[in-house]
């Protein structure tokens, strides 16, 4: 149990006292989770430290089926969160304004990244009926959560790696790889969103299927330019093409194109900025961190093209680059 916490120790702090305070709060939970009392326990920034280490930790350890105990652990967790730390939101606020900001983005992105990972495993268990038959809506509601946990998993890898430089975001070496294969998880993935808005979702491939280049950095930029253009589009769809240059087979063309309100011009001079406040243009709103589209763009970037945009207001967007992907025998094994 030291070692688990063995972060938390400081000049001040002994193992001991950091000991006894997880095993108060553990009790705390545990009285907690059925409606019964415990001793008081002083607010301190380590108690509430310590809490939310406590919930990552409960949360990393879940597996299917969930019961009730577990479900009830948690309510207790933030019960206790609430009393120990009643402004907590709001200091968090204060401090991600300051000088520490960038530093408090890559321990929230770190603790968010241990129940994500138990979020797709759960729902990939539950998803294969290992806790009991689901109805078809049912299963389109775990693609969903599946898709969504997915994606905030890539943000907060992103976020961490962004704030360190951008540097590992792409492979160093490139390697072979079925572009069939890879748009294809692509579409599985945003699929379940595009059926949920009634939105049409095509895709297309290049001629010449098996090329050598980065199949991480590809999938994260199509996957990404995917999903931000199906959640600007209420009507319409999303087309993503991948063709090969007519007067050069190894330059490809990567297009995401959708039908949404396009972006206003006073919102693209922020475009690709990371971690942008809420841009809001009468009544066009551009929420979130910006994350995506600047990832997407150091990606590209770092596979020697540039990411382009034009857009057209009321018409729709198309985010295009080009990358060259030499072709591959696919019957010749290549290093990976």
């Amino acid at each position: 149990m030291v070692a688990d916490w063995q972060r938390f120790v400081a000049d001040a702090i002994s193992e001991q006292e950091v000991t006894e305070l997880v095993d108060a709060l553990v009790v705390a939970i545990r009285a907690r989770s059925v409606g019964g009392g415990h001793p008081p326990i002083t607010p301190s920034p380590l108690a509430h430290q310590l809490l939310v280490a406590l919930r990552s930790a409960h949360l990393a350890a879940l597996v299917a089926p969930v019961g009730e105990a577990a479900l009830a652990n948690l309510r207790g967790i933030d019960s206790l969160r609430e009393e120990l730390a009643p402004n907590w939101s709001e200091r968090f606020q204060e401090r991600l304004g300051g000088p520490t900001g960038l530093e408090l983005i890559v321990e929230v992105a770190h603790d968010l990244r241990s129940p994500l990972t138990s979020i797709l495993f759960l729902a990939e268990t539950i998803s294969r009926g290992r806790s009991g038959p689901l109805t078809p809506l049912q299963e389109r509601q775990m693609a969903l959560i599946y898709a969504a946990a997915f994606g905030l998993n890539a943000v907060a890898s992103d976020v961490i790696e962004l704030v360190r430089g951008g540097h590992r975001l792409a492979d160093a070496e490139r390697k072979p790889f079925a572009f069939s294969e890879m748009l294809e998880s692509v579409q599985d993935i945003v699929r379940p969103l595009a059926e949920e808005k009634k939105l049409s979702l095509s895709f297309s491939g290049p001629a010449g299927d098996h090329r050598l280049g980065h199949p991480a950095a590809l999938n994260r930029v199509l996957l990404n330019l995917t999903t931000n253009a199906l959640k600007f589009t209420t009507d319409g769809g999303v087309m993503v093409r991948v063709e090969a240059d007519p007067a050069e087979s190894e330059r490809v063309i990567c297009t995401v194109e959708d039908s949404g309100r396009g972006i206003p011009e006073a919102a693209m001079a922020m475009l690709f900025e990371p971690f942008r406040r809420r841009q809001q243009v009468s009544d066009y709103s551009f929420s979130g961190s910006g994350l995506g589209l600047s990832i997407c763009r150091k990606l590209v970037e770092a596979m020697g093209s540039t990411l382009e945009v034009a857009t057209t207001q009321g018409v729709g967007t198309r985010f295009s680059f080009a990358v060259m992907l030499p072709l591959v025998d696919q019957n010749v094994l290549l290093p990976s």
